[in-house]
């Protein structure tokens, strides 16, 4: 029978530091998504605030929350009504007051907190508002494993090796993608899937902050890199695609042999500095 699951992949068009606005926005696409009968949604990058360091700047401290703060208690909700795992990218606090992570929460069906997952690779100017995560979690889910990447993450071959490693077969990387890098876009994902003989899917924003125009195209690829099915560009969508997990072992032992053929006592370099 395998072990088939509806992934939901929301772009959508936040608006600037105003999670009021965006999470009741997020809460449509939900309902959307349980009329679809989805398993598991993610949204995308710091989805509740906007994106933008330039523009949002140190209002990041006004906007952040604790992991189980007003975002989580509100999708908390919906995740138990739906029967839903909901992963929603937001400003994260910190144990250290003042120390922010461009992170996430993953919401379980029963509505529980799983659990974060904090960017580790940031990008220009988040450099100056948050901190690197040094974790890479997978979430034990009742149909599989799933790891989550954030944007700039998906194009670090190690972070999704990582998450393979740990026994993820799904693995979501919600983003704030600009439409000036969509050729790189095309690239990642593909090869993130291939490489790892696993489903990845990209998940985008849309919508226009300052400069930056971000276009959406939701993808999700299966183990050998195969596109399963993309969103249309520059509009709000849900893009949902259901898949068998079970592929994923088919796969790595049929017809993606990297994992097996790996020659892990020859990487010493790579941990080492550029």
């Amino acid at each position: 029978m395998g072990r088939k699951v509806t992934v939901g992949l929301v772009q959508m068009d936040c608006v600037l530091m105003d999670k009021e606005k965006n999470i009741a926005r997020m809460l449509e696409f939900l309902k959307e998504a349980s009329e679809k009968h989805t398993d598991i949604i993610c949204f995308p990058e710091m989805c509740t605030t906007g994106y933008s360091p330039d523009l949002i700047q140190g209002k990041y401290l006004e906007l952040a929350e604790e992991p189980d703060g007003e975002t989580f208690q509100i999708l908390s909700k919906r995740a138990k009504e739906y029967g839903m795992y909901i992963a929603a990218p937001i400003v994260l606090k910190s144990t250290m007051p003042g120390v922010l992570y461009n992170g996430l929460i993953m919401v379980g069906k029963d509505g529980s907190l799983m659990g974060t997952y904090n960017k580790t690779h940031l990008w220009a100017g988040e450099r100056f508002w948050f901190r690197s995560g040094s974790e890479y979690p997978v979430f034990q889910t009742e149909f599989g494993k799933v790891g989550m990447m954030i944007c700039y993450d998906g194009g670090f071959p190690e972070v999704s090796r990582i998450l393979t490693l740990k026994g993820a077969e799904l693995i979501l990387c919600p983003s704030a993608f600009p439409i000036w890098d969509k050729d790189m876009w095309d690239i990642y994902f593909a090869s993130r899937s291939l490489e790892n003989g696993c489903f990845v899917a990209g998940i985008n924003r849309v919508g226009t902050e300052g400069k930056c125009e971000m276009f959406g195209n939701n993808k999700i690829y299966n183990p050998r890199g195969k596109l399963l099915a993309e969103a249309p560009v520059n509009e709000e969508a849900l893009l949902t695609c259901t898949v068998d997990l079970d592929e994923v072992a088919y796969y790595r032992e049929n017809e993606v042999v990297y994992l097996r053929d790996r020659r892990p006592e020859t990487y010493e370099i790579i941990s080492e500095l550029y």
